[in-house]
């Protein structure tokens, strides 16, 4: 079974490669969904 983790950071990387740029909103995005998912059995629970 193939995990999402590895296959997000490889198209995340092979993105950053071709465009700089992207670095900034990749890592942010990336930090926002895993607070996120890190949080929600927390929230779940209120």
């Amino acid at each position: 079974m193939l995990t999402i983790q590895p296959l997000v950071a490889l198209i995340a990387g092979i993105l950053i490669l071709v465009v700089p740029r992207l670095l900034n909103y990749i890592v942010a995005i990336y930090l926002i969904i895993v607070g996120i998912l890190g949080l929600a059995p927390q929230l779940g629970a209120m």
